[in-house]
């Protein structure tokens, strides 16, 4: 026997907008761009990676403030074409924020990152004595 999910209305998504409507203009509809982020974690250090495409490793911003770490970017770009009868000009605006509380475990004073083909990569060494402690053979006595 398999479980299958139903879902009764015959196309959800235009269903959604005339049933859920944002009439007011507040933030219910407004989608968000934060990057995904994958946390990895292993004996000697944890990873954070950012999936921001499209970004210059000027473009970011990180801080390490009392065991936060918060990474941001603000982008706002400008194209303007002017033509003898009109002149045409487009804003862009990206921002995004995330912050993180830090393990004390973390030696802070040694976290790199390092941005490549549209991953951030952020290094966060563990200190000396959070490593893993090698097997040791205990003798009877």
């Amino acid at each position: 026997m398999s479980l299958v999910k139903r879902n009764n209305l015959v196309l959800p998504s235009l269903m959604n907008e005339i049933f859920n409507p944002d009439w007011f203009g507040g933030m219910e509809n407004v989608s968000r761009n934060v990057p995904a982020v994958n946390i990895v974690e292993r004996d000697e250090d944890f990873t954070l990676e950012f999936a921001v495409p499209g970004y210059k490793k000027e473009d970011f911003n990180i801080e390490l403030d009392n065991d936060i770490l918060t990474v941001s970017s603000e982008i706002s770009t400008e194209d303007k074409s002017t033509n003898d009868n009109f002149t045409r000009r487009e804003f862009s605006y990206s921002t995004f924020k995330r912050s993180f509380t830090l393990p004390e475990t973390i030696d802070s004073g040694k976290v790199n990152a390092k941005y490549e083909d549209g991953l951030l990569k952020l290094t966060l060494p563990k200190r000396e004595e959070a490593l893993p402690k090698p097997k040791r053979l205990i003798e009877i006595g």
